[in-house]
């Protein structure tokens, strides 16, 4: 799906826009034709009226310009088109930190960066599953700036729980009672890109990610590092 997506999205973008060329370039030939036509049978004895003849040699300038400018435009898009590709192919196997909630548990770990815009004296830590059970909860603090949240994979009853696909939430609050605000972001490694939409999409464990919503991109670490809120 990574690799043949790259030519079917070309050739689909490159279908429409010659479709649109040769369009244009039936035009281009009728209207040659016409003026050639013109020219072969007007009477000796009443040319062409010469305003006549300048106008249709101004609009026949007109249309060969439309037809470069869209050959350009096409190759343009296909150039443009062909370099995102390419890039979103190189993050394949790169750690990737994209805007979201979701994160994938595997090997006894999911991890989380967030972003607390003022120190938060009190933070909630909230984990839940694919079905949108509490599998977690943890009670800290946040200072203000990124870090990272790595859980484990056990519950708060204790018991570990299965790889998968599970959302955080992080509700901060200050000494004086106020909301902190509080952005998370999913961290994970790249296995795949789908060029069948729009825009490229990352595969990341089971989580889908825009490659506009990808904030970094970086080498696996082999040991990640822990961290939590009451860091």
């Amino acid at each position: 799906m990574a690799v043949s997506g790259v030519s079917n999205t070309t050739a689909t973008t490159s279908s429409s826009l010659s479709g649109s060329s040769t369009g244009l370039a039936d035009n281009f030939d009728t209207f040659l034709n016409i003026l050639t036509t013109q020219l072969k049978n007007q009477n000796p004895l009443d040319p062409m009226d010469t305003n006549a003849f300048t106008q249709q040699l101004v609009q026949f300038s007109g249309v060969e310009q439309q037809l470069k400018t869209n050959k350009f435009l096409e190759s343009l898009m296909l150039s443009s088109q062909s370099s995102v590709n390419t890039d979103a192919v190189s993050y394949i196997g790169k750690e990737v930190t994209a805007s979201g909630v979701q994160a994938e548990l595997k090997d006894g770990g999911a991890t989380w960066a967030y972003n607390a815009q003022a120190t938060a004296s009190s933070a909630i830590v909230t984990i839940k599953d694919a079905q949108g059970n509490v599998v977690y909860s943890e009670t800290g603090s946040l200072a203000q700036g990124p870090g990272n949240f790595l859980w484990d994979g056990k519950g708060s009853d204790g018991s570990v729980k299965p790889d998968g696909t599970y959302t955080i939430s992080i509700d901060g609050k200050n000494l004086a009672g106020q909301n902190v605000a509080v952005s998370t972001s999913t961290t994970g490694i790249v296995s795949g890109v789908d060029f069948s939409g729009v825009e490229p999409i990352l595969t990341v464990g089971q989580s889908k990610l825009k490659l506009s919503s990808v904030s970094s991109v970086k080498i696996p670490s082999s040991s990640p590092t822990s961290a939590d809120p009451n860091s």
